[in-house]
């Protein structure tokens, strides 16, 4: 099978190389899956320069989220048949023609999403959902502050907080960006951060400032989001996209009486297996529920992965990247 395959962790994925590898073959439990989309995650390209976290063993294929159909089954396996359409995790990475995957970290797709939509969908409305739900706490007609609208896990955060009757400010340094974002989920009000945000945030919400502010982005956003915070509010750290790790003055968050709060849905939902399993139920449903719309920026084909890679780390994103090894 052709495969995407990181053979050492350099800069401009000058390790990665499109490759014939052996197809996998599903062990016990374990399903294969003929992949039809594969979402680029800002974790993926970090993993090809070694700067994520988690550090797979060299050579390995990057791609942590897919759907496809399953097309191999290891012994054991009862909760899927050949053909059935899926959505969920690759162990062997997804960025290849077929991956293997317990089947556990497999699912039905919903019939209403596309096999791209469904590819890109569970991180980012996982990392929504815990940070608005679980962390947050939020309630209907509270101001929500969205940096990085325009990004996957902004702007499935745009979305939630909209269904949760939430009212939305939608920020990002993009115009053309906004007026995406305005035309296709109708946020209350938006914000070009480009120049500060600070004062048109207090205008917007009559002085008060957010509830809660989302922040994928950290570096100069986080630093003014601290200065129109609301009083009892919420500032939800997510990652830190500008590349610079943000400093809390503590005394701001004393007088203001605001809460920071830090969000890794992944490991919230391994802390709290019970409330990991209602958060999956929760997000799944509402796409089976048509409650939710992921938003496919661009497909790309699987000799063209490096164009894909570009564009997610030039911020040219709107919603989701996806490669297609089917096209």
């Amino acid at each position: 099978m052709r495969a995407l395959v990181v053979e050492a962790l350099l800069p401009s994925y000058a390790g990665c190389l499109l490759n014939e590898v052996p197809t996998p073959e599903p062990g016990p439990g374990e399903v294969r899956v003929k992949v039809c989309a594969a979402a680029v995650n800002f974790p993926d390209l970090l993993q090809t320069r070694g700067e994520y976290q988690h550090k797979p063993p060299l050579p390995f294929i990057p791609g942590l989220e897919i759907s496809g159909v399953v097309e191999a089954l290891g012994e054991g396996v009862e909760r899927f048949k050949l053909g059935d359409p899926v959505v969920g995790g690759a162990r062997i990475g997804g960025i290849s023609e077929y991956a293997v995957t317990p089947q556990q970290s497999l699912r039905g797709k919903p019939e209403r999403l596309s096999f791209s939509q469904a590819a890109g969908y569970g991180a980012a409305y996982l990392t929504a959902y815990v940070a608005l739900v679980r962390r947050a706490q939020l309630q209907a007609g509270e101001w929500v502050l969205v940096h990085g609208a325009a990004g996957g896990v902004g702007l499935a955060a745009v979305d939630l907080a909209k269904v949760l009757g939430a009212k939305v400010i939608a920020a990002s340094a993009s115009d053309a960006k906004l007026a995406v974002i305005a035309a296709e989920y109708a946020p209350d009000a938006m914000v070009n951060v480009t120049n500060g945000f600070r004062e048109r945030v207090k205008e917007i919400t009559n002085g008060r400032g957010a509830d809660v502010i989302y922040d994928p982005v950290g570096g100069d956003v986080f630093d003014e989001s601290v200065r129109c915070v609301a009083f009892n509010g919420r500032l939800l750290s997510i990652g830190f996209t500008s590349g610079r790790l943000p400093v809390l003055p503590v005394n701001m968050a004393l007088i203001k009486g605001f809460s920071l709060m830090g969000v890794r849905a992944g490991e919230y939902g391994r802390q709290f297996p019970q409330m990991g399993l209602e958060n999956q139920e929760a997000i799944w449903k509402l796409a089976e529920e048509g409650l939710v719309r992921p938003r496919v920026d661009k497909e790309f084909a699987l000799a063209d992965w490096r164009a894909a890679f570009d564009r997610l780390a030039e911020r040219k994103v709107i919603g989701k990247t996806i490669i297609r090894p089917d096209i």
